[in-house]
């Protein structure tokens, strides 16, 4: 049972926080009349959690942020992308609007993909917390704790898409989803901002 409770609550401590991934799916889940329309958004994120904490677990991360040059990559990268969110999400309009602009799929999965691989404090929350923390446990007990924390992402995911889509049901005028989409534009330029201060502190 320990790695079980040791996983739960490390997962659900780390994934709790306000974020870009977590605004991002709420976001979606409200943005999209069903859950199926925002599957996109939470398979890609569930799969991009799974890969970052199975490498964190295998030691692998570790391995690659060791480079600045590859840090400084993913910092560039995830930067752009958050940007260009933000000024996605400030645009968009939900889908009982007058003038619906939902996401595609394919720009589900790409912002998706962009805040959970590109997200600097996201990758060193799983190299640091859950790859250290798996070094405690070998053989059969570190596979239940890895596989415990891949479920409550998924799950949390899941959770964060069903909680969305309720708001959205609960809006008929789309007036509050309108400004949902703007606090959470501001939100990921907030996260944004402080990708940029990291990228200057590796330049120096």
């Amino acid at each position: 049972m320990q790695p079980i409770l040791h996983g739960f609550i490390l997962a659900l401590g780390l994934i709790l926080p306000l974020g870009a991934q977590n605004v991002f799916i709420f976001n979606q889940g409200a943005n999209h009349k069903s859950i199926r329309k925002s599957l996109p958004v939470i398979i890609t994120a569930g799969v991009c959690d799974t890969f970052l904490i199975t490498i964190a677990v295998l030691g692998i991360s570790v391995m690659l942020l060791s480079f600045p040059a590859l840090q400084l990559a993913v910092f560039l990268i995830g930067l752009a992308f958050l940007l260009y969110m933000a000024w996605s999400l400030w645009h968009e309009k939900p889908q009982n609007a007058d003038e619906y602009n939902a996401m595609s799929p394919i720009k589900q999965i790409s912002f998706a993909f962009s805040v959970s691989i590109f997200n600097p404090h996201a990758i060193m929350d799983t190299v640091g917390v859950i790859g250290t923390s798996a070094a405690a446990y070998e053989g059969t007990e570190k596979i239940i704790f890895t596989i415990t924390t891949i479920f409550i992402s998924w799950l949390w995911f899941l959770l964060l898409s069903i909680a969305g889509k309720f708001i959205g049901s609960i809006d008929s005028t789309g007036r509050y989803i309108v400004i949902l989409n703007k606090i959470s534009s501001l939100i990921i330029l907030i996260v944004a901002a402080i990708i940029l201060n990291n990228i200057i502190e590796l330049l120096q």
